[in-house]
């Protein structure tokens, strides 16, 4: 690390400490003379090839104003560089916390951050294909297909009528642009009610823009078993979105179908865990369960 920090104009190493919160990279934060920092090094899940859409995006949107860490660059110019046999990066470090039990206030700033970003990401060239959109759900299902009745009786049937139902309705044309697609509470941070801090663009993609919005009024506006819908929070995200930017009646429209649509999004990659985790790995494994109870509400209120 003392090494790696002599190509950086960002002083000497102080402490260095892992971050174990991390599930898809390695992460420390380290102290320096002059200022804080994330080192990230970038593990196998992550394609080196997305990096730069990833690096580009987030520098971009740190250039518009928003609070994105920004990628930093050695002396050379450099943002992605080799540590440990590794791709890794440097990043600047944020205040800030995450919040466990989001309220109506948290959810309106959310919603202000999303359409700020919308806007912002306007002037973003690069693009890159989402994975985990409808033809990644396709093929996760059908990995998953054998295991799903030992996670939970009728799941596969859940699972197998909304990806049918889902790819019938999916909208097309709507508009697009860089997006987030993993804002979970987890990667926001506030300094009270105000967002300090958006974090972690390792889903961020090229797709339709208010499926931002869909996928955080699955995270931040239910209950954690997903049984219970927080209207209240689902009122101050949309509120806090269209004081920025109005959607359209189209996209009102689709709404229903795209938070669908993100539900059987996080079901699908969370089965694929929950069958694939080895036994022992520390790693703890996030309950299916809890987006087939937002899927089903979906289904129900709304399809």
């Amino acid at each position: 690390m003392e090494q790696f920090l002599r190509n950086f104009d960002a002083g000497q190493l102080v402490s260095a400490k892992g971050i174990a919160e991390g599930v898809e990279n390695t992460n420390y934060f380290l102290v320096t003379t002059t200022s804080q920092f994330i080192l990230t090094l970038y593990e196998k899940r992550v394609n080196p090839a997305d990096l730069p859409f990833f690096m580009g995006l987030m520098n971009h949107l740190a250039d518009q104003g928003l609070p994105v860490p920004r990628v930093i660059a050695n002396r050379s110019g450099e943002r992605l560089h080799t540590l440990a046999g590794k791709n890794a990066c440097l990043i600047e470090f944020l205040l800030g916390v995450s919040v466990t039990e989001p309220t109506p206030r948290h959810c309106h700033e959310v919603g202000i951050m999303l359409a700020k970003s919308r806007l912002a990401s306007q002037g973003f060239a690069a693009q890159r294909r989402n994975d985990l959109s409808l033809d990644g759900w396709k093929h996760l299902a059908a990995q998953c297909r054998s295991g799903l009745e030992t996670i939970a009786p009728g799941l596969g049937n859940l699972i197998t009528d909304a990806l049918r139902d889902i790819a019938r309705d999916w909208p097309r044309g709507l508009p697009q642009s860089a997006i987030h697609a993993d804002l979970f509470p987890d990667n926001v941070l506030f300094m009270g009610t105000e967002i300090s801090g958006v974090i972690d663009f390792y889903f961020a993609c090229t797709d339709i823009a208010v499926y931002d919005l869909a996928v955080c009024l699955n995270a931040w506006c239910f209950d954690a078993s997903g049984k219970i819908a927080l209207h209240d929070n689902a009122k101050a995200m949309m509120s806090g979105y269209e004081s920025v930017l109005r959607l359209t009646p189209d996209e009102h429209r689709a709404m229903p179908v795209l938070s669908a649509g993100a539900a059987l999004r996080f079901l699908l990659t969370r089965c694929y865990d929950w069958l694939n985790t080895p036994p022992g790995a520390l790693v703890t494994r996030k309950d299916p369960l809890a987006y087939a109870n937002r899927l089903q509400f979906y289904r129900t209120a709304h399809l």
